[in-house]
């Protein structure tokens, strides 16, 4: 299976089109919020990227821009971005904010009620099976 740099255009279709095979499968409603993510030291590129996440669309997939009125925007580095979206490591998100790795424009309590979303039982499995397919799409960091 072929890998994709994380963020990359590339990449980001392959999730989407992970997101949508899985869609119907994991029923799980996000609490609303839109972010506008800044990311630096990106590996392709001129090393730096802009993306968002609006979960009305039902997905925290990261498209390609930034939206013209968001909640929230997130600065940050690669290696925290990729930490936070892949590896979904939620303790990575504490320390990089803690050390200023991550910094946040915007409403925070939105951002925070994003990152304590759990999928219900039914869902977990299913959820699982997504993000594994994910990591399997995403080429390793260096």
């Amino acid at each position: 299976m072929p890998t994709h740099e994380f963020l990359s255009a590339e990449w980001i279709v392959a999730a989407l089109e992970i997101r949508d095979e899985f869609a119907e499968r994991a029923d799980i409603t996000l609490p609303e919020i839109s972010i506008n993510l800044i990311v630096s030291d990106v590996p392709f590129g001129d090393g730096s990227a802009t993306a968002s996440i609006d979960t009305s669309s039902g997905s925290t997939i990261p498209q390609v821009g930034t939206l013209d009125f968001a909640d929230a925007t997130v600065i940050l580095d690669y290696r925290t971005a990729h930490a936070l979206l892949v590896g979904r490591d939620p303790q990575a998100a504490m320390l990089a904010f803690m050390s200023g790795s991550i910094r946040v424009e915007g409403d925070l309590a939105k951002l925070l009620a994003l990152q304590q979303l759990e999928a219900p039982q039914v869902a977990e499995s299913v959820v699982a099976e997504a993000h594994l397919r994910v990591l399997e799409i995403t080429a390793p960091l260096d």
